[in-house]
Parts: structure tokens; C-alpha cells; sequence
């Protein structure tokens, strides 16, 4: 006490230090499960000032000195602090320099968040290309220039944060229970960076968005209409135009900064026997683009900073859950640390992470306890690209015989058997980064409703992009902004409102009311949830699986081909038992399975007792 008292007299001696000093993160938390807190502060010649606390409950473990002379970092001993606020002085022998600093009270209930899992239904939306629920924010001073324009695709074009807040009753009403929002951490990026992939502040929503502030309350409004909202990350790499670029902290701060190196891409290696270390570098070490500089997780330093602002920003926002972007890019054994140290503080927590690979051996072995790698991911979630892949024309095609069709699902299913978790395996028909579902716009529904189907009646979690309700289409090789096309009605003076059944027309309501039936049914439903699957080779082009949990059951039928079948239903007994009378959900009718059953061109059912 006498020293902090001495420290406050040697202070009223001497005036403060006219610079500024930023520090991150800003604020923080007694009560956390990880006792040390690193703190990363900025200045100009910061590391020549000698740091001190005036808590007596807070130490200084460690203060490092990087070679920039702009950064300190600070290491502190927080495990028996409360909530208080104290003081950071930094003194160079002349000038002081004195930072109020606070431990907020943790809240008890973000210890206990249920993330998201296969009862729900992720909605993924681009935050710039939903709606613009603030065009005072669309074209705001930033550090790098950049241009709104809706008629550009790669240009900004004014969506944000409080344009997703107001359409909540309408992902309420189509029946999504999670939200997946693409990046809105600022990316102060020369022309703008509107998809969100390039960070330049960790610790900031981008404004033009919304704030920090406005983020919170949108997941809050959204816990209130009982939907869950999930954080997309990306710890490989940041911005160019980020502050750590412009005045690099440390040497191996980045990798290959010096001379651009292009990332392989070839995630395979990372099971590849035959693999090189050559290849194993420049896949990990690459960089994604070039406006996109890898960061070296090897660097504790770097691994300490991402790992404690994702926590921060459960801590802060309280969002459910968080897909990581381009997963085996960032270094092997820090993703492991990551997700220890998430779940530390957050048990049930559920963490999804991209590895795209189009093979679902080669996508299992990234799932906790996968037995085809000896060195367990701890990642609980997996995204099936595969099914994705097949998707876009096995739904559309016709069925024969013996293959095409619903014949490359079938037998996409059948290696289920690779996954330890088969019910934290994300399932997706696109997403912002492929081709539409829908490559164009469709006179004939059956092929999407056999798509819409099956994703939310396959096992695992569906993720569905925004728009497909409404029947968006487009083509990733005419550019990325046909696969990221702005919602109609979702900006003032859009002359069409497809928010509305009124906006929407005769097709596009036929499809959104499928969706919307089909979704809510699900909400709830244990048996689609965390049911059994059973499946039975094609007959006749027809594709029949079971969902069974206990003593209940959900027959489905999907007929591939273009002509009406009658297919015999003895070999599907052990699914149908003496249970001959069941209804189909979609169309309402009673329908009774005797010996043989009759299905029109490309119809489904989706029968219950």
C-alpha cells in the first residue's frame, strides 16, 4: 500500500505525458478461469517506460520489449483480483504516463452458454449484403479510402448491423434458431474490404456496421427471439492495411513477410505420408492473398493475443458460438491451445472451423478424437464440403438406375462412418464462398425441395445461406458479388420487398413457406435432432432413409427421377414394422403403406405416425 501511495505522491510531482497510449484489450474480467492476462500496449517508444500497477491484487509477471519500440507487452498475475480499477503507470525516469485500467465482475451466466448443435439451424448472412438498417453509417470517414456502390460487386454497399436487428422477426418467422454472420471486425482496407476477411482492429466492430455496442444488443435481441448468434474468426491472418503492418511489432510477428510467399492451399498435407517439409512451410506459412499477411502462431505472443480476444469477445458480447476461418492455415498446436482455453472458460462451448477438403476421410480427420490422427484437433465441429459439392447437381439431375443423382448422395452417406461426432458435422448446401444452390432462377422447385430436405432432415447441424429461401441464385464465375447480392427490399428506396410474402412472387412464396414449414417442424424435433439414421439402397430412382430415436420415427421418400414409380416396401420393413398408417408433413395427407407405394415425378414425403 505505502508503494502505490509513493507511486500516486511521484505523480503530482510530475505532469503527464502528452501521448497517447492504446491498450488492448481495453478492459477485462476478474473471475476468469486463466489467471494471466497479457496486455498489448502501443505508444510511441512505449518499451523505454518502466510499467507498475497500483493493485495490490494485480502483479506484473513479465514485461516484454518487442523489437518495435512502439509495443510493450505486459503480463499480469490477475488470480486473486476483484472487480476494481486501477491504475498503469509507465515512467521513464522524466516523463509518466498513467493508464486507468478495469476488471469488470464477470457475469455467471456466460460460464454456462449452450452453443449451438444439431437441434439448431444456422442462417448465414454477408453483414454488407442483407440490409441497411443505417445509411448514416454507409459512407463514414475511415483511415483508408474506399467507395459505396450497389451497382459494384466488389464495392461496399451500405448493409449493417442494425439492418439485421430489424429483420429478426423475419428469421423468427422463417424459423432459424442461430445466426452466422460473416466478419464485422473493422476492415479498414484501400476500398473497403466489405466481406470482412482482412482485420485491421481486433477489438473493433467495423463502424460501418455498427459499433461494439450495437453488436451486443443484436445478439441480445436475438437471445430474446430464442435464436443464438455465431462469431466467424480468422486467426491466420490479418489485413495489410493493419496497424501491426505498418510498424511490425517483432520480426516473427508474420510469416515471410519479406518476400511474399503464396500459400499452397494443399491441406493434405497434413496426412500426406508422402508430404515435404517444403510443402508443409509454404502451406502453413503462405500467405492466403496478398492483401492478406500470415501471422505466425508460433510467436506466443501472437498466439496469446488471438486466443485472449476471442474470449474477450464471448465475455463481452455473449455470442453462442464461433466458425473459424481457414483452420489448417494457422499453426497446428496453437488451434489446440485455442480451444482448450475456450472451453476453459466456457465448457459447452461449440467451435466449427473451415477445413475445406472434398473428401470426408480427409474432413473427419480434422474432428476431435478422429482415429485416423494421432494428434487430436480438439475442434468439435467439421464442415462437410463434400455434400456441398455433390449437392449442386445430384438434387437437379435425373436418377438412374444405377448412378446419378440422389446415387451420389446415398453414397456420400455411407462414409459417415468416419466421423467421431457425426452430429457436429456442419451440413450446407452453399455459402459465401461457392456457387449458389441455385445457378440460376428455377421454373421447377423439386430439386431444390429435395435439396431443402434433406439438409434438414440429414444427421448433423444445416446451415442454409441467406437467401435461399428466396430463391437467390448465382454463379462464382462471374465474380463474388453474384454469389453476395444485396436482399431486395432490404435498402430504402428498393422498389421490390422480398421480406414480404407481398414483395415475393408465386414461386419464391411457394419456396419460402416450404422452408418455413420444414424449419419449424424441426425446432424441437429429437428425433431429426439426435435421432438414428437408416438408409436403403435406390430402387427405382427412389431414395427412402429412416430418423429414429426410441419409439419414434420419420420415414422420408424422395422419388429422383422425372416419372411417376411404384416401388414394392417390403424391403423397407424393419423401418415401417406393423405402423402402416402415417401423414406426410408437407402435403397434409394421411398416407398408408401396404405392400407397394406410388410416388409422382420428384416428390417427397416426409411421413410421421
Amino acid at each position: 500500500m505505502k508503494k502505490n501511495i509513493f507511486l500516486l505522491f511521484l505523480l503530482s510531482l510530475f505532469p503527464l505525458q502528452a501521448q497517447q497510449i492504446k491498450v488492448e484489450p481495453s478492459f477485462w474480467w476478474s473471475g476468469m478461469e486463466e489467471p494471466e492476462l497479457q496486455l498489448m500496449v502501443y505508444g510511441e517508444n512505449v518499451a523505454s517506460y518502466i510499467p507498475e500497477v497500483t493493485s495490490k491484487n494485480v502483479r506484473i509477471k513479465e514485461s516484454v520489449r518487442l523489437e518495435s519500440p512502439n509495443y510493450l507487452l505486459l503480463y499480469l498475475d490477475i488470480s486473486g483480483s476483484s472487480p476494481e480499477t486501477f491504475d498503469i503507470l509507465f515512467s521513464d525516469g522524466k516523463d509518466k504516463i498513467s493508464y486507468s485500467y478495469e476488471l469488470k465482475e464477470r457475469d455467471p451466466d456466460r460460464y454456462h452458454i449452450e452453443s449451438f448443435d444439431a437441434s439448431d439451424v444456422l442462417y448465414l448472412i454477408m453483414p454488407d449484403r442483407f440490409t441497411n438498417g443505417d445509411p448514416s453509417n454507409d459512407q463514414i470517414p475511415m483511415r483508408m479510402p474506399y467507395k459505396v456502390d450497389r451497382s459494384h460487386h466488389s464495392a461496399r454497399h451500405g448493409g449493417d448491423l442494425k439492418g439485421i436487428s430489424n429483420r429478426l422477426d423475419y428469421l423468427a418467422d422463417l424459423g432459424v434458431t442461430a445466426i452466422w454472420l460473416n466478419p464485422v471486425l473493422e476492415n479498414d482496407m484501400e476500398g473497403g474490404s466489405y466481406h470482412g476477411y482482412a482485420t485491421t482492429d481486433y477489438y473493433r466492430v467495423d463502424p460501418r456496421f455498427g459499433s461494439n455496442e450495437e453488436y451486443a444488443k443484436l445478439i441480445a435481441d436475438a437471445h430474446s427471439k430464442e435464436m443464438k448468434v455465431v462469431m466467424d474468426m480468422i486467426f491466420n491472418h490479418c489485413g495489410s492495411d493493419h496497424p501491426w503492418v505498418k510498424d511490425v511489432p517483432s520480426v516473427d510477428w508474420f510469416n515471410n513477410l519479406g518476400e511474399y510467399v503464396q500459400t499452397s492451399h494443399m491441406k493434405e498435407m497434413y496426412f500426406d505420408p508422402y508430404a515435404s517439409e517444403y510443402d508443409k512451410g509454404k502451406m502453413v506459412d503462405g500467405w492466403f492473398v496478398p492483401t492478406m499477411p500470415d501471422l505466425n502462431q508460433r510467436n506466443r505472443h501472437v498466439a496469446k493475443y488471438l486466443i485472449q480476444n476471442s474470449i474477450w469477445w464471448i465475455e463481452y458480447s455473449g455470442v453462442d458460438g464461433i466458425r473459424q476461418d481457414t483452420y489448417p492455415y494457422a499453426d497446428y498446436d496453437m488451434m489446440v491451445n485455442w480451444i482448450v482455453a475456450v472451453e476453459k472458460e466456457y465448457p459447452q462451448y461449440n467451435i466449427v472451423g473451415e477445413a475445406w477438403l472434398n473428401n470426408p476421410i480427409a474432413t473427419s480427420f480434422w474432428q476431435r478424437d478422429s482415429p485416423l490422427n494421432p494428434n487430436n484437433t480438439q475442434l468439435k465441429s467439421v464442415m462437410d464440403f463434400r455434400f456441398m459439392g455433390l449437392a449442386h447437381s445430384a438434387f437437379f439431375e435425373e436418377t438412374g438406375e444405377w448412378n446419378g443423382g440422389l446415387h451420389g448422395i446415398f453414397d456420400h452417406m455411407t462414409y459417415d462412418f468416419v466421423y467421431p461426432d457425426i452430429y457436429n458435422v456442419l451440413r450446407f448446401l452453399d455459402n459465401h464462398d461457392t456457387d449458389r444452390f441455385l445457378k440460376e432462377y428455377p421454373t421447377d422447385l423439386s430439386g431444390w425441395k429435395q435439396g431443402i430436405t434433406f439438409l434438414l432432415t440429414m444427421p448433423g447441424i444445416p446451415q442454409i445461406y441467406y437467401g435461399t429461401e428466396l430463391l437467390m441464385h448465382g454463379d462464382k464465375s462471374k465474380s463474388d458479388g453474384d454469389i453476395r447480392l444485396d436482399v431486395p427490399g432490404g435498402w430504402p428506396g428498393d422498389k421490390v420487398d422480398q421480406f414480404t410474402a407481398k414483395g415475393r412472387d408465386k414461386v419464391q412464396n411457394e419456396a419460402f413457406d416450404f422452408m418455413k414449414k420444414l424449419l419449424h417442424w424441426r425446432q424441437g424435433n429429437d428425433v431429426i435432432a439426435y435421432g438414428y439414421m437408416k438408409h436403403y439402397v435406390l430402387q427405382k430412382g427412389v431414395y427412402a432413409y429412416e430418423r429414429y430415436l426410441g419409439n419414434e420415427s420419420v420415414l422420408v421418400f424422395m422419388n429422383g427421377t422425372s416419372n411417376r414409380v411404384e416401388i414394392n416396401l417390403d424391403r423397407y420393413s424393419e423401418s415401417i414394422g406393423n405402423r402402416i398408417e402415417w401423414k406426410d408433413l408437407l402435403s397434409g395427407r394421411n398416407i398408408s403403406l401396404g405392400k407397394t407405394l406410388s410416388l409422382a415425378p420428384k416428390e417427397i414425403l416426409v411421413l410421421e405416425q
